[in-house]
């Protein structure tokens, strides 16, 4: 030991040595609650933690689910604005047929493609809410 560790040392016994049994005991209390709180920190940084990737492990989940539900719902939107085409091509083709059946198509297809296009932006304003 060097003079400057061994005086440092004295020095602090010496402090503890000067203590009441009160003091002793209260000073003990201390580095217990101390020691016991650095525990806690470590448990609520943990919890933190394993929370954290269970949180960030659910949001891919929902985003993958998002993202699936989205593809489909793009692809069924895309067949409708086919069919409302194919509709308008037939609409300038129809020398028989009458229009109002034909207007009652196009407007259906199209009214069914509005629900599909809102129930996907419903479904992903909800799922962002969560």
């Amino acid at each position: 030991m060097t003079a400057k560790s061994s005086r440092s040392l004295s020095r602090k016994s010496g402090v503890r040595a000067a203590m009441s049994p009160a003091e002793k005991a209260a000073h003990d209390d201390v580095k217990r609650g101390i020691k016991h709180l650095e525990q806690s920190i470590g448990e609520v940084q943990r919890g933190l933690r394993k929370a954290e990737k269970a949180i960030e492990a659910d949001a891919k989940t929902r985003i993958r689910t998002l993202r699936k539900e989205a593809k489909t719902q793009l692809a069924t939107l895309k067949a409708k604005r086919g069919e409302a085409a194919r509709l308008m091509k037939n609409l300038s083709a129809a020398a028989e047929g009458s229009w109002e059946d034909l207007k009652r198509s196009a407007d259906q297809v199209l009214a069914d493609a509005r629900a599909t296009a809102s129930s996907v932006a419903d479904r992903i304003r909800v799922a962002l809410q969560r």
